[in-house]
This record gives C-alpha cells, structure tokens and sequence, in this order.
C-alpha cells in the first residue's frame, strides 16, 4: 500500500470573504466515502462536541440538488439554528451545500471525492463571509473554522482507518 498523501488546511482571504481549502485522503473507496457524506446525519459524528450540533431534518434525508437540512448548535454559547440546501448533487464525485439561514453571510461548501491511490481524496471548498468582518474573522471566526475542520479530519482519519484499501 502507498503512504498516505498528508492531510492539507488552509484559509485564504478572497473577494468578499473567505476561503477554507481542504484535502485528506481517506483508505477507503470512493462510494464508502460518498456514501458516508451522503447521509446528513453523519455529520453529528465529525463535528465537534463543543458545537452541540444536532441535524434536526428527520432520517431519511434524501440528498439531491434543492434537499433543505435543518440544524441546532451552538457557537461560542449561542444558540444557532442553520438551514443549508443542497444546491449541486453528482455523486459520487461532489456536492455542494449552502447556508438560507444561519450565522455568516454567506457559506457555501463544496465537497469532492477523487480516487487516488487505492483509496478517496476528498475535498472541501468552504467560501464563507462573517458579520464584522476581518477583525472578528482573525479573532473569532478563523481560528474557530480551522479548529472545526482539524477535528473534522481527525475523526475522518479514526473513522475510516481500518477500512481497507481499494487496490
């Protein structure tokens, strides 16, 4: 079996906002992985507990451009509900999810899975725009999406790690 290629994060300033890059190869194969994002309710499981977050759209959801998802959770303390539509649907190879209602002025997710290397590259492309701009982004908002998507990978990486690879 290959080496794992690592795992990269960065957030970059564009044009209205920001842009959280992301990539981790996960050892398993492209449907288990799309598979595993498929189902919303997955997300209770990668995201981290101090977030309390709760999908709140009853099980099944079934996923396809214009599904409306439901959330609770709580930021820093706040009380937050978040409602995102699924505004692209290809599966298995992407999918993107962006916020009606919520915390930022704009989020919108796009996630992609690539087979590479007998198991699933998978991608996320997060441009988001915060109330307050740049100084509550360096303060708060950053260094919370970078502390959020680091835990993100972590349990991905526990998640899939005794999946088998794809050869």
């Amino acid at each position: 079996m290959k080496a794992a290629p690592e795992s990269t994060l960065a957030i970059t300033r564009i044009d209205r906002g920001w842009r959280l890059a992301a990539t981790q190869w996960l050892p398993a194969s492209l449907e288990r992985v799309f598979d595993f994002f498929a189902d919303a309710h997955n997300l209770e499981v990668i995201t981290p507990p101090w977030l309390r977050f709760e999908v709140l759209t009853p099980r099944p959801i079934d996923l396809h451009s214009g599904t409306l998802i439901d959330y609770r959770l709580r930021v820093r303390g706040l009380p937050l509900r978040w409602r995102s539509r699924i505004d692209g649907w290809d599966p298995p190879h992407r999918f993107t999810d962006a916020m009606i209602r919520g915390p930022y002025r704009f989020w919108r997710h796009t996630h992609t899975f690539a087979a590479r290397d007998g198991g699933t590259l998978a991608s996320d492309a997060v441009d988001y725009g915060v109330p307050g701009g740049a100084l509550v982004h360096r303060l708060f908002v950053g260094p919370d999406v970078r502390r959020i998507f680091t835990y993100r990978q972590q349990k991905l990486r526990d998640l899939f790690a005794s999946a088998r690879p794809v050869t």
